[in-house]
């Protein structure tokens, strides 16, 4: 069976409505993902550091070959 990943904002005021909301039309898989405090701290540290240092980052275009998929 084909299916489509859906991730949406919630507001907390929402959420535990729309947790029920989404069992009880039949929907088997309904997750919770918590991005751990200090995972948001490294990404606003290095967000931080690029606004302050933008040559610091790679342009897309030019590094984008050097990855490989297998």
């Amino acid at each position: 069976m084909l299916m489509k990943q859906v991730i949406l904002n919630i507001p907390d005021n929402k959420y535990q409505f729309f947790i029920e909301l989404i069992r009880n039309l039949g929907f088997d898989k309904a997750e919770e993902h918590d991005i751990p405090e200090e995972h948001k701290a490294i990404v606003r540290e290095r967000t931080l550091k690029s606004k302050e240092n933008p040559e610091r980052l790679l342009d897309w275009d030019q590094v984008q070959d050097k990855f490989r998929f297998e």
